[in-house]
C-alpha cells in the first residue's frame, strides 16, 4: 500500500524472487462522504486476492494496513516510513489535531506537485519534479483532505507486537527519535522505498520469511 497521494508505482523497483512471492499492488480510492479510516480499511480488504497475505504499507499506507489487519488474517504486517502508535506522531501533527490547523491547508492546489510532495514526502522536490509527478498521481481534493485528517487524528495507542517497522534514520516526516522498536535503515529518508529500493530487494525476502 503506497503512501499518501502516491500510486503503487512507488514499488516498481521492488523485485522479490518470483518463485517465492506474488506481489499485489493496492491503489487508493476516493472515500465516500463521511467514511472513516476503519470503514476505508474494510473496503480496501475486499481488494485482497490471497489468503493470509503479508501486508506492506508505506507512510500513511502503513497506518492503513494496520487497520486492514483488524479485518482479515495476515501472515505478517510490515510498515515502512510510518508510525505504529499516536505517540510516534511528530509534534506538528499533534498540534494540528488540537488546533485543526491542517484544515486550513491549501489542498485545492493538489495539481501543484511541489506542494503535494511537501505534504506527502516532507521534502522539496524541484530537482526531481518529473519523478514525483509520476509517483504522486492521486490529485483529488476530497481524498487529500480526508487522508491528512485521518493521519492527524489517528489514535492507536497500542500495536501488535509482531508488527515489523522499517524506518529511515533521516526520515523528515516521522523523525526516528520518536520511533520505538524498528529496523533502522542508515541514511534512509521518507522516500527510501523509491531511492533505497536495493536495500529492500536485499532484505525484504528474509524479513518476510523469518
Amino acid at each position: 500500500m503506497p503512501g499518501l497521494a502516491a500510486a503503487s508505482s512507488i514499488f516498481e523497483n521492488i523485485v522479490l524472487p518470483p518463485d517465492r512471492f506474488v506481489i499485489h499492488r493496492l491503489e487508493w480510492f476516493v472515500p465516500s462522504r463521511g467514511m472513516d479510516l476503519k470503514s476505508y480499511a474494510a473496503e480496501m480488504c475486499q481488494k485482497i486476492k490471497h489468503k493470509d497475505p503479508v501486508l506492506v504499507g508505506v507512510s500513511f499506507g502503513g497506518v492503513l494496513v494496520q487497520e486492514m489487519a483488524r479485518y482479515l488474517p495476515t501472515r505478517k504486517v510490515i510498515i515502512v516510513s510510518s508510525v505504529k502508535q499516536k505517540s510516534e506522531l511528530p509534534k506538528r501533527m499533534i498540534f494540528a489535531k488540537y488546533t485543526k490547523v491542517h484544515k486550513l491547508l491549501p489542498t485545492g492546489l493538489v495539481n501543484n506537485v511541489e506542494l503535494l510532495a511537501k505534504y506527502a514526502f516532507g521534502e522539496t522536490v524541484t530537482k526531481r519534479l518529473a519523478l514525483y509527478e509520476k509517483y504522486l498521481s492521486i490529485r483529488d481534493k476530497r481524498y487529500i483532505d480526508w487522508a491528512i485528517d485521518q493521519m492527524v487524528n489517528w489514535a492507536q495507542s497500542e500495536y501488535d507486537p509482531d508488527l515489523i517497522h522499517i524506518h529511515g534514520e533521516q526520515d523528515a516526516v516521522f523523525p526516528i527519535q520518536n520511533i520505538r522498536e524498528c529496523i533502522r535503515v542508515e541514511k534512509g529518508t521518507h522516500t527510501m522505498i523509491i531511492h533505497r529500493y536495493k536495500w529492500f530487494n536485499e532484505h525484504l525476502p528474509t524479513i518476510i520469511l523469518e
